[in-house]
C-alpha cells in the first residue's frame, strides 16, 4: 500500500505564454474527459471521471548556490474504479484572487 508508480514525466523550460497555451489546451482535454500525453515515442492516454480532486501547493525550496526555487504545483487526482474521496481540504474551498 502507498507504492507510487510513475507513468509519465516531463519537465521543460517554457515561456509564460507557452505555459498558458498548454494549460488552456489541457483544460479543454480535461473538460472532454480524456487527456493524451505525448513526448517522443511515449504516449499515455488518461480517461478522467466526472469528479476529480484538485490539489494546489505553493512551495519554496532552498537550492543552495542557485538560491530559492519557488513552485506552484497543480495536481489533479482521482480513484480508479469510481471510488470517491469527496473530502474537503483544510481551510474551505480554493478561490483565485
Amino acid at each position: 500500500m502507498g507504492r507510487e508508480v510513475r507513468l509519465f514525466k516531463s519537465e521543460e523550460r517554457k515561456s509564460r505564454n507557452e505555459v498558458v497555451s498548454f494549460l488552456r489546451a489541457l483544460a479543454g482535454k480535461i473538460e472532454e474527459g480524456r487527456v493524451v500525453l505525448k513526448q517522443g515515442g511515449e504516449e499515455l492516454a488518461l480517461e478522467l471521471p466526472q469528479n476529480l480532486i484538485l490539489d494546489i501547493q505553493a512551495e519554496d525550496e532552498d537550492k543552495g548556490q542557485k538560491g530559492t526555487q519557488r513552485s506552484l504545483e497543480v495536481e489533479i487526482k482521482w480513484f480508479e474504479g469510481g471510488q470517491d474521496d469527496s473530502g474537503q481540504g483544510s481551510g474551505g474551498p480554493l478561490e483565485l484572487g
